[in-house]
């Protein structure tokens, strides 16, 4: 839906508001949007004001202890493994931002045109 490579001292929060203005732009359909526990706070006020996009922050209750699988949180860590499977994508070898963010969208592009071409295996 969008791609935004940032500087080391750019904050999570502020980059988050930038890039959902992107999406919102691009995607006038888009209602929801998925986030991790480090998105709390006014962001999810500002997407609900500014952008009609209600941000579900996705982490577990407070009385859950140890390793606990979220399902939407478990999404995010697949497309990460799917994007660490280039070998670019795995060291930082870009020196602009605006090249970094072509070789995240060719890596998910590459997924993509790739599995229609894959056969399905049938279980009985």
């Amino acid at each position: 839906m969008g791609v935004m490579v940032t500087a080391a001292d750019v904050g999570d929060r502020t980059a988050a508001q930038v890039l959902l203005q992107r999406v919102a732009e691009a995607h006038h359909r888009q209602e929801l949007v998925w986030a991790d526990g480090g998105y709390t706070g006014s962001l999810v006020e500002h997407c609900l004001a500014a952008l009609a996009l209600v941000l579900q922050v996705v982490q577990r209750s407070n009385g859950q202890k140890g390793f606990v699988v979220l399902s939407r949180r478990w999404i995010v860590e697949r497309a990460n493994a799917w994007l660490m499977r280039t070998r670019r994508l795995a060291r930082d070898y870009e020196r602009r931002i605006t090249s970094a963010e072509a070789m995240v969208s060719w890596s998910m592009i590459l997924l993509m045109t790739r599995r229609p071409a894959q056969p399905h295996s049938r279980q009985a």
